[in-house]
């Protein structure tokens, strides 16, 4: 789970801008909004609204960057990402920073860089001690200086430290990679090392945050797969009134997969697929899911035999004369099955962060989302930070004060980033009307087209 993520010097956000999952204390309503530790308690969702342009897609992007400069190397762009509306913004920091709790554990991971020369400038990896205002630091790392330390705490044996001595004089002239990113490139770090904190935090970066951009494909199917995962998305679909009576999967020929997918890809799957059954076991199923924007296949098979092949098929009313191919749904409902991969793909742990929830969906299909969300998955750590303009989810009977986020964009085009909490709202206010009228900001200011009286400009 997250507990707090920060920004600076990223796009739009100049100064350091922090949002944080930590509940406020005096709010009671929808405790099981909440999700609680020995001494810290954490929200399950964060929602952010904001005008176009404010600036809430960059908080998105921030995160994406950072998880991809930490799990892979920093990118070409990466020299214009720095904030270019301030003069010094070229030359400052940029710096990345999440609290995050990861096997019982609380942390502090962040680096700093600049963004124009694509410069590490230093890293920290800190343990943080719940309920005191304590840390312990793990590792800390100074490129300018060469510096890579450990904390005094940390007690290696004799393996561990010569390991650590090598790793750390084969990175001290590196100024363009991550140090946690090394740390978990073919490196062997066994089960109860003393150093078993890098190979956790970057497990939680590789594969606990999740981010997710407007036109891009949540979900693989591989729900469908799994125990009951049929019957579940055939309860649930149900829900929405989207017309869908049943949801199967089908077979379908190697020559049907040929007539729907270009050529060259096609190519590159049958050649992946290949590979894969190359490495696995003999007489062992491997499995691959290929998903498009508007398709999902599914292939398996063991060497030496024809793969099967099959794909997702809707029926439509009580009684349906013909199936409907998963690319022949609405946008809205294409967009509907990939957020109920969250529901019950029962990845537990997951911090999904979605720019644009509620593209293509009716505002009540938003709305109902979001209700499930928080009974299908009370018992889960899964966490769920989105933007949107949908104000009607604005309400104190989904969301709770602390929930709810703006982003506002000023006269000098910077953004800010505050909670709505701060308005101390009572509990029948009607938040969305109040939002319209712009009494928390985070709209757009609309000026009058000046028009002369006789109609032209």
């Amino acid at each position: 789970m997250i507990v707090r993520f920060s920004v600076e010097n990223f796009k739009s956000f100049c100064d350091k801008q922090e949002l944080t999952m930590i509940p406020a204390k005096k709010i009671k309503k929808n405790k099981e909004h909440v999700v609680s530790f020995d001494k810290v308690s954490l929200l399950r969702t964060a929602t952010i609204y904001g005008a176009n342009a404010s600036g809430k897609s960059n908080l998105i992007e921030a995160m994406k960057f950072a998880k991809y400069v930490i799990t892979n190397r920093v990118p070409l762009q990466a020299n214009k990402m720095y904030c270019r509306v301030v003069s010094d913004g070229l030359n400052r920091d940029s710096t990345f920073e999440f609290e995050i709790f990861k096997n019982n554990k609380f942390y502090a991971y962040g680096f700093s860089m600049n963004l124009f020369d694509r410069i590490i400038k230093s890293e920290w990896l800190y343990e943080l001690v719940p309920g005191k205002d304590l840390q312990h630091m793990l590792f800390e790392r100074e490129t300018e200086i060469k510096r890579i330390e450990l904390g005094d705490r940390i007690k290696l044996d004799e393996m561990d430290r010569m390991k650590f001595k090598t790793y750390t004089l084969d990175f001290e002239d590196n100024n363009s990679g991550l140090f946690l990113k090394e740390m978990n490139r073919n490196k062997k770090i066994k089960n109860g090392s003393s150093l078993e904190f890098f190979k956790d935090v970057f497990e939680w970066f590789e594969e606990d945050l999740v981010t997710i951009f407007p036109d891009q494909p949540i979900t693989d199917f591989e729900y469908f797969y799994g125990d009951d995962g049929n019957q579940k998305i055939n309860q649930i679909i149900d829900l929405f009134d989207t017309g869908i009576s049943k949801v199967k999967i089908e077979e379908i020929s190697l020559s049907d997969l040929k007539s729907k997918l270009p050529s060259k890809l096609l190519e590159e799957v049958l050649t992946s697929f290949k590979n894969k059954l190359e490495n696995s076991d003999h007489n062992k199923n491997a499995m691959m899911s290929l998903r498009t924007r508007n398709a999902f296949y599914n292939i398996k098979g063991v060497p030496g035999e024809e793969p099967i092949i099959t794909t997702i098929m809707l029926e439509h009313g009580a009684q349906s004369f013909s199936d409907f191919e998963f690319d022949e749904e609405s946008d809205g409902t294409r967009r509907l099955f990939d957020l109920l991969d969250i529901l019950i793909s029962n990845k537990k742990n997951k911090v999904y962060v979605i720019d644009e929830l509620e593209r293509s969906l009716h505002p009540k299909l938003t709305y109902k989302f979001i209700e499930l969300f928080f009974e299908i998955l009370k018992n889960n750590h899964t966490q769920l930070i989105f933007t949107t303009h949908e104000s009607t989810i604005m309400d104190q009977n989904l969301l709770r004060r602390d929930e709810i986020w703006f982003v506002e964009r000023n006269k000098d085009n910077i953004s800010h980033l505050y909670s709505l909490d701060r308005f101390k709202e009572r509990y029948d206010k009607k938040l969305s009307k109040n939002y319209l009228d712009g009494r928390y900001g985070g709209i757009p200011i609309l000026k009058i087209f000046p028009f002369s009286e006789d109609g032209e400009v």
